[in-house]
């Protein structure tokens, strides 16, 4: 039998899998991968091999009508059982989560015990959006799978090499005492982008780079020696760039001004800041930036000029933070796929020496700098499942 390494990532409505082969780690390709969606309605799963061809649409309708979190264990019941019967060539040998929040505790990835269990569950008040679904994964798996290790893979550990006055909030010495503080995330993109930034830029690769990951949530990276010294997401994953419908940054006097003025609780603004806000919000048409690019609707050009300007904005922050600037790397859904979005960032970037190879851009090409270009610029894809399974391999090595 084949060696397998499972990654999951688990989230309210949604948990995503893949299985790596144990004994082909270098490879960044899954064997299979897939998606349990619809959970807390109608759970479904579909999976694709390694050449996307479809393995398996399965709709789970005897689990309508539980609540979610009892469909999130089932769910991964029955992926689990599903794994086991499509194709008996493969064990399980160990599983690999990504966990949103590791706090100050967890500067790397942890095979777990109950204890690291119970202190992650401890850490929901930081994240109590997307901790809670990653915990509740970890214990179910150790249910179904009690012989095989697991390990968490945070994405704020990456960030943990930032200075301090890079993480600090200018509020009074005690709450940042008590953890009120910059923490990053999308760590486990950033390290596989570091990761293969020699492949591209050679010894330049450590030098000042800034990663612009830009997908449904959005965040930048200034990197330098291929370590994390400045990110744009600060205590959540809130917090920085425009993304799908979330706000971004934001003076906080608005919220002060929604809770006195509006009459708006803590929910109520969680839902207007999480859900209703970004492009969604700002273009009244959609979330999806390929939607965007194609409607005609004048709210939807307003919203892509928005999201631009952010990032181009956040990336003189970043250059300013590193002292210059040597590369910008675009990665994530947007940023691989979405050209006129990175042509607009970099003509907006032309005074930081970026200079574009429209063309390259057009036809997406890894190096979209023109020849002439002071900063190289590049799309490189991002691969935050194969940097779990290496990290779950290792430990279990």
């Amino acid at each position: 039998m084949t060696q397998a390494i499972l990654t999951i990532n688990a989230g309210s409505s949604s948990i995503k899998f893949a299985l790596f082969e144990r004994d082909d780690p270098v490879r960044p390709q899954a064997a299979l991968r897939g998606e349990l969606d619809g959970i807390g309605a109608q759970p479904r799963l579909k999976a694709r091999d390694a050449q996307g061809a479809v393995l398996a649409e399965l709709t789970f309708a005897e689990l309508a009508g539980l609540p979610a979190d009892e469909q999130h264990r089932r769910s991964l019941d029955f992926l689990v059982r599903w794994l086991d019967e499509h194709d008996n060539a493969w064990r399980i040998i160990a599983v690999g989560h990504r966990v949103v929040h590791g706090a100050d505790r967890y500067a790397a990835p942890v095979a777990l015990s109950p204890a690291d269990v119970d202190a992650l569950a401890g850490f929901v008040p930081l994240a109590p959006l997307h901790q809670p679904y990653n915990v509740a994964g970890i214990r179910a798996l150790a249910a179904l799978l009690p012989e095989v290790p697991q390990a968490a893979c945070f994405d704020t550990a990456f960030h943990m090499t930032q200075p301090e006055r890079a993480r600090r909030f200018a509020l009074p010495r005690r709450l940042s005492e008590a953890g009120i503080k910059r923490y990053g995330f999308h760590g486990l993109s950033y390290e596989y982008v570091a990761r293969v930034l020699p492949q591209h830029l050679g010894a330049k690769a450590d030098g000042r780079i800034v990663v612009a990951h830009l997908g449904n949530g959005a965040s930048m990276c200034a990197l330098h020696g291929r370590k994390s010294v400045a990110t744009t997401m600060g205590f959540t994953a809130l917090d920085g760039l425009m993304m799908g419908t979330r706000c971004g940054a934001i003076d906080p006097g608005v919220l002060l001004h929604l809770m006195e003025f509006r009459g708006m609780d803590a929910a109520a603004l969680t839902k207007l800041l999480y859900k209703e806000s970004g492009l969604l919000g700002v273009s009244g048409v959609s979330q999806d930036m390929r939607a965007l690019l194609d409607s005609p609707a004048p709210g939807a050009a307003e919203a892509v000029e928005l999201f631009c300007y952010r990032i181009a904005r956040e990336l003189g922050s970043l250059a300013a933070a590193l002292g210059g600037l040597d590369a910008l790397v675009f990665t994530a859904g947007i940023g691989e796929h979405a050209a006129p979005v990175r042509g607009q960032v970099c003509r907006q970037s032309e005074w930081l020496g970026v200079r574009l190879d429209a063309a390259a851009n057009a036809r997406h090409a890894t190096r979209i700098s023109a020849p002439d270009s002071p900063v190289d610029v590049l799309v490189l894809p991002t691969n935050e499942e194969w940097m779990i399974a290496q990290h779950a391999a290792a430990l279990v090595q």
